[in-house]
């Protein structure tokens, strides 16, 4: 599918003004509760919806099934986005009116690393059919390392970029309202949230290699690709406070995530097979019911139980 550059124009554009709208409406740093994020959650989801829609009456059924697809893949990984950012704000103790403004720029970033990895992993399985079989190893390996390896995640003061910035750039250990740097004695410096959103966009990074191959299996048309992206994280930041409190009860939840990017990688390599691309009816049925059925397995699990939440840390 290829559209013209006034489209293109036109949906970011559109990205922007709808930026502009969240980032002017919390410019307060006001304390996000569920309500009001259930309330956005609600507007970005129809947004993503009507989208579809759009692509239903302009493309065809096809397109707008693709489109759906992506959406629903990339909006299902983004929840475990949610559950490591939960974690960067516990051990940095981030306070909870700041939260939002390192999600605003933490969306930011997401954005323009899909745009570039999607352009580029486009082009490559258009050019080159062996890198769809690269994608779909890489896809499965990741799958098993979110199934049997969750659990093991480096703490955010050792990532390596965050250790690097440390080194780099004068850094004081403080918080100073909700600023990324400030003066101390005249000096320049950087402040602890700007640590955390450095520690939140290399996490975001690596999530995008993985959300972007997937959603490459399903297509290799970048806008197609590039919308999902776009509408599925828009409303990261809302899903966050939305599933803040709830996060321990997705006990099971990575499986699915996991089972998904599996599909996505067995997909991207039957692709370039005499089985060739499997129906996109059958993509969706798939994402659906692994998504719907780890969900309510997780909330059965946790439903007499409910694991009580560790405590916050802080450097």
């Amino acid at each position: 599918m290829s559209v013209s550059w006034w489209v293109w124009a036109l949906l970011m554009l559109a990205i922007g003004v709808m930026l502009a709208i969240d980032l002017f409406l919390h410019r307060d740093n006001h304390v996000i509760g569920f309500r009001e994020a259930a309330t956005w959650s609600g507007i970005w989801i129809a947004a993503g919806l009507l989208f579809g829609v759009v692509l239903w009456a302009w493309q065809g059924g096809d397109v707008a099934g693709t489109y759906f697809a992506g959406y629903l893949i990339e909006k299902a990984l983004s929840i475990d986005n949610v559950f490591v950012f939960a974690m960067i704000f516990a051990y940095f103790g981030v306070p909870a009116a700041y939260q939002h403004k390192v999600l605003f720029w933490g969306v930011i970033g997401a954005l323009v690393f899909r745009f570039v990895f999607i352009f580029v992993g486009a082009e490559l399985l258009e050019t080159f059919f062996w890198t769809a079989y690269l994608f779909g190893a890489f896809l499965i390996v990741t799958a098993y390392k979110m199934a049997f390896r969750h659990g093991e995640q480096t703490p955010p003061d050792r990532n390596p970029v965050v250790r690097l910035v440390r080194r780099l750039v004068p850094t004081d250990p403080a918080y100073h309202g909700d600023r990324f740097f400030t003066r101390i004695n005249g000096r320049r410096v950087a402040t602890l949230l700007f640590v955390v959103l450095i520690a939140v966009e290399t996490t975001d990074l690596i999530f995008a290699i993985d959300s972007v191959a997937a959603i490459l299996a399903i297509t290799t048309s970048t806008f197609i690709v590039w919308t999902a992206n776009a509408f599925a994280i828009l409303g990261l930041r809302s899903l966050y406070f939305c599933l803040a409190g709830l996060l321990r009860r997705f006990v099971h939840l990575h499986y699915g995530l996991a089972v998904l990017l599996a599909f996505a990688g067995v997909k991207l390599i039957l692709s370039e097979t005499p089985v060739g691309k499997l129906p996109i009816p059958v993509t969706l049925g798939v994402i659906v019911a692994t998504i719907a059925v780890s969900i309510a397995w997780s909330l059965r699990s946790t439903s007499a139980h409910p694991k009580t939440p560790e405590p916050s840390q802080r450097p």
